[in-house]
C-alpha cells in the first residue's frame, strides 16, 4: 500500500507534511528551477526537474570523495583538519542557511586529504568544504 502525504504550508518556505500518524517539517528555498528542500538533517536539491538527493556530496576519481556545501551559507564551524580520520556520520563542518545549522557529515570512514573553507566564510553552492581519501 503506498502511503498518502499531506501537504501543508504554514508560511513561505515551511511545510507541515503528514504521512499516516507522523508530522515532519521541511523548509524549501530557491527560484523554481533550482529549489533546495531541508528536512530531517539533510539538504535535497531539485534542478530543473530532477531530483540529486542528498545534494552536496560528490565522488572524485581516484578514490578521493569531495563534501561540498548544497547552498548558499555561512561556515559557522570546521571540525577537521588535514591528515584527521573521520568515520561515516561525523560532522566535518556546520553550516547556517535560512536560520538554520546544516551538519555536513562524512558520507564513510576515511581522512581528510584538505579543507578548503574557514570559520565565518561565505559559500556559494556547490563550494568544496572537504575532500576526502
Amino acid at each position: 500500500m503506498t502511503p498518502v502525504f499531506k501537504t501543508t504550508c504554514i508560511r513561505p518556505g515551511t511545510y507541515h507534511v503528514q504521512a499516516g500518524d507522523r508530522y515532519e517539517t521541511v523548509y524549501v528555498t530557491g527560484p523554481q528551477r533550482d529549489r533546495w528542500a531541508y528536512w530531517n538533517g539533510q539538504v535535497f536539491r531539485i534542478k530543473k526537474g530532477a531530483a540529486d538527493a542528498p545534494a552536496g556530496r560528490t565522488r572524485r576519481s581516484g578514490g578521493s570523495q569531495s563534501l561540498a556545501a548544497p547552498m548558499p551559507a555561512t561556515v559557522v564551524k570546521v571540525l577537521v583538519s588535514p591528515g584527521a580520520p573521520v568515520r561515516g556520520g561525523d560532522t566535518l563542518v556546520v553550516l547556517e542557511a535560512m536560520k538554520m545549522e546544516l551538519p555536513i557529515r562524512a558520507t564513510g570512514n576515511g581522512t581528510v586529504k584538505a579543507v578548503y573553507c574557514r570559520e565565518g566564510e561565505l559559500v556559494q553552492p556547490d563550494h568544496v568544504l572537504v575532500e576526502m581519501i
